[in-house]
């Protein structure tokens, strides 16, 4: 927290007299703030972000930076490659594979290519933990997913949206399709793609839009241990520590990711609404050849 209050004053070009003037505190409570001898408290922080929100602080451009500098003093062997992983209530206990059934990829322990992917799915959750892990891939079973229709339509089985075909070739394709596997990789459904694909399932977009929407968002990749193999394969680097401060930036970022990816969605929508098959129809089209 003392290195990102020193870059915001600096940003503000403030000494510590005049930004704690600004925030009707004592010289000295910042002066204790910025060598780490006392934290601001959630009232302080709150009015430290709407001094950087009116001089237009890019506080959460400051945080990644401060990821990136904790990264770069990661000694990493060359077998082992780094991802960024976020957990609501933090890790206990040994890796294993628990999140949600309802996943995009199922049950397993989610990590992703860019911190941005962990920091916006945890920003409201207070006792969240922004962790940087790395992964030894080698001699893991690995299932990658290219992001067209196949993602689709596993994130699709995952998510529970292929249960009215149950029993069908194609249904059983996607329920065995990462059987064995220790690892899958693909695209993520962050938030941005979560309003294209939710609108994929309810008929509003096609499966053409959806795919040219994933190739346009360019949203980076995650890593899923799906297996105790996968998960034993995964190790904790670093904790990074989050202040309320900066999860309120990462809400008006997600809010932000948000609204561009209706936006996009609405644009790729318009220019393919006579291109592809809506779900239902690919759906329709899975139950008559599993008749046959």
């Amino acid at each position: 927290m003392q290195t990102l209050l020193k870059r915001i004053r600096t940003h503000l070009n403030m000494n510590q007299s005049e930004l704690a003037e600004h925030l009707n505190i004592t010289f000295a409570t910042v002066n204790r703030w910025e060598n780490g001898r006392a934290i601001p408290n959630k009232l302080a922080q709150s009015k430290l972000y709407e001094l950087c929100k009116k001089g237009a602080v890019p506080v959460y451009d400051m945080t990644l930076q401060r990821i990136a500098e904790t990264v770069a003093e990661i000694p990493l062997p060359q077998n082992r490659i780094l991802l960024y992983h976020g957990s609501k209530s933090g890790i206990t206990g040994a890796i294993e594979p628990r999140s949600r059934k309802q996943c995009d990829f199922g049950r397993g322990f989610y990590m992703g290519t860019e911190p941005s992917q962990a920091l916006t799915l945890i920003c409201d959750y207070e006792q969240a933990k922004f962790y940087i892990v790395s992964v030894d891939m080698d001699g893991l079973s690995c299932l990658d997913v290219p992001a067209n229709i196949e993602w689709a339509m596993l994130v699709a089985y995952h998510r529970g949206r292929m249960e009215t075909i149950s029993g069908t070739p194609f249904y059983q394709k996607y329920r065995d399709m990462a059987s064995g596997k220790d690892f899958i990789i693909g695209s993520i459904a962050n938030d941005r793609m979560f309003y294209v694909i939710d609108n994929f399932f309810i008929g509003n977009v096609t499966d053409v839009a959806l795919v040219n929407s994933l190739s346009a968002l360019q949203l980076g990749k995650q890593f899923v241990a799906v297996s105790q193999r996968g998960c034993d394969a995964v190790r904790i680097e670093k904790e990074v520590p989050l202040s309320h401060l900066e999860r309120m930036f990462m809400k008006d970022i997600a809010e932000e990711n948000r609204t561009k990816g209706i936006s996009l969605a609405n644009s790729i929508c318009k220019n393919h609404r006579r291109e592809g098959l809506f779900f239902d129809e690919i759906l329709d089209g899975a139950k008559a050849e599993g008749k046959v």
